[in-house]
């Protein structure tokens, strides 16, 4: 019997066999039973970041956030903690919402704390609904940026681990970050158990993110009703959230 190489004689059909694969491939599922893990599309998904309710007082977790949010008709689907806070939960470093700088860039180098690992970074949102992550010295502000919290040590930094982080190490902790996939979807994930920060990077990297951020330890919360993950106690800084209205 002879092998016979299928001819695409059609231009539109040869369009269609690659429409599908790369659908296919776009809607593969990322699945590690270590991690809960989130991925959206912010074309398809209304993710933004909050600090503050309308008295100024720190909504401080994701119960008082849903509870708001339920009040103005909207549903909260996914929510994670955003970023390192001081004391008085103000963010550590930069943070913009909603267009509006709320805290200034903070360009220390030499500091005590994860956050000052260098390099560290920041995650922010456009206008036009595109996902960044980069590094603190790389980072310009402009009037496209919607949201923007600022965290450390970056985890994934073009393609590769964090220099620092050591493989095996014994330093371990729960912790939770975000990276952007290759076709731009917004990839977030946090530990379900202590982790070191080699193998949470290792993570991401294998995920292809060219770059990702850790966004804290220890603290770290998730809401992702989907997955039975309801993290509603805590009391931190800047939450990143998904919502959709009633």
């Amino acid at each position: 019997m002879k092998c016979e190489l299928i001819q695409f004689k059609n231009s539109w059909l040869l369009c269609l066999f690659i429409s599908i694969i790369s659908c296919t491939s776009v809607a593969q599922k990322i699945e590690d039973n270590r991690f809960v893990i989130h991925t959206l599309d912010l074309k398809k998904s209304d993710l933004k970041f909050y600090l503050k309710n309308d008295k100024g007082i720190n909504f401080g977790n994701f119960n008082t956030l849903k509870n708001e949010l339920s009040n103005k008709n909207q549903e909260l689907v996914f929510a994670m903690n955003g970023g390192m806070y001081l004391k008085d939960g103000s963010p550590q470093g930069l943070y913009i919402e909603n267009g509006i700088t709320k805290k200034e860039i903070d360009t220390t180098k030499e500091a005590y704390g994860n956050f000052y690992l260098q390099p560290n970074g920041i995650f922010y949102l456009t206008h036009n609904n595109k996902a960044v992550i980069s590094k603190t010295t790389d980072f310009t502000t402009n009037i496209n940026i919607s949201y923007a919290t600022q965290s450390g040590p970056m985890l994934v930094i073009d393609g590769k681990i964090h220099p620092v982080f050591v493989q095996g190490s014994n330093n371990l902790h729960v912790r939770n970050g975000v990276g952007v996939l290759p076709n731009g979807t917004l990839l977030f994930a946090m530990s379900k158990d202590v982790i070191s920060l080699y193998d949470f990077a290792e993570f991401f990297k294998n995920q292809g993110c060219k770059n990702a951020l850790y966004l804290d330890g220890f603290v770290s919360r998730t809401y992702l009703p989907k997955k039975k993950w309801e993290q509603l106690d805590g009391n931190f800084g800047v939450i990143i959230a998904e919502t959709k209205k009633h």
